[in-house]
């Protein structure tokens, strides 16, 4: 007898008139503000002012946002968009890509230190690595409760038949829950990444932490995409999906950041002027 989990889960917590509360975006929003919590109190150690933080904070939403919704088009549905851009702005009919949102946020984060905290770009970047990290845990989540990204057929006792899959030829046969693998993994890259910060000098080698980052959750992604149905994208019918594509050069670009940070002197992460220890405990 083939055992498997039936998953039916709706993708709404509650619906009241109008205003439908989804679990996608409850978890997008956990994430945020989790992360939001974290980043201050590393600002605080670090003496940087509070206000920051703000900027930092809508920075990141702006560009996650707008870079995974462009990443969605550019890599995966150029093709319809092309003919309908008046469909580019229908964020809430879902198509994000993961590989754009990092784009987006690089490009906030580069923003953010020339414009507001006039630090290194590593200076932020390595304190907002383990929280983009339990964000991307969450949002996978997120996509496990709407039945997308569905895995490939799976005989495994644990496989998901996903009744409420779309199209509807993917709730043929139970599959591998690779959503919930992804978020597992980040939920692991979340737990390395924090303690590094927190319980070693690695945060004192600007870089370091974010080429791990790059390192940790695109290997994983690469890893897993073996496992997804197909995504479509430009390498729709390769050896390798268009989600390994996009991971290879960024992982080759973790390995060297996190190289290039461990060859250098440490540095200390305090603002200057700030008072040392400000913030801690």
């Amino acid at each position: 007898m083939l055992l498997y989990i039936t998953w039916d889960a709706s993708p709404e917590i509650f619906s009241v008139g109008p205003i439908t509360l989804r679990w996608y975006g409850m978890m997008f929003a956990i994430g945020f503000l989790l992360g939001f919590m974290m980043v201050r109190r590393m600002f605080l150690r670090d003496g940087a002012p509070e206000s920051w933080l703000d900027y930092c904070f809508y920075f990141l939403i702006a560009g996650t946002i707008l870079g995974a919704r462009l990443g969605h088009i550019l890599f995966y549905q150029w093709d319809y968009y092309s003919s309908h851009p008046e469909d580019i702005l229908k964020v809430w009919e879902g198509g994000l890509a993961s590989h754009g949102g990092v784009i987006g946020v690089v490009t906030a984060l580069w923003l953010f230190s020339k414009f507001v905290s006039k630090q290194s770009f590593f200076w932020i970047s390595d304190k907002v690595a383990a929280p983009i990290a339990l964000v991307g845990a969450m949002i996978r989540f997120g996509n496990l409760m709407n039945s997308e990204i569905v895995g490939t057929p799976s005989d495994a006792p644990w496989a998901f038949l996903f009744v409420n899959a779309s199209p509807a030829s993917l709730a043929d046969v139970p599959r591998h829950p690779v959503q919930l693998y992804e978020s597992l993994s980040y939920l692991l890259c979340f737990g390395i990444l924090i303690a590094l910060y927190w319980k070693t000098d690695l945060r004192n080698r600007p870089g370091f932490l974010t080429g791990l980052w790059f390192a940790l959750i695109f290997g994983f992604r690469f890893v897993w995409e073996f496992f997804k149905s197909q995504q479509g994208g430009f390498a729709a019918d390769g050896a390798l999906q268009t989600g390994q594509w996009l991971s290879l050069p960024l992982v080759a670009l973790g390995l060297g950041l996190m190289a290039f940070a461990y060859s250098r002197p440490e540095r200390s992460t305090v603002v200057e002027g700030a008072k040392v220890g400000r913030g801690k405990g």
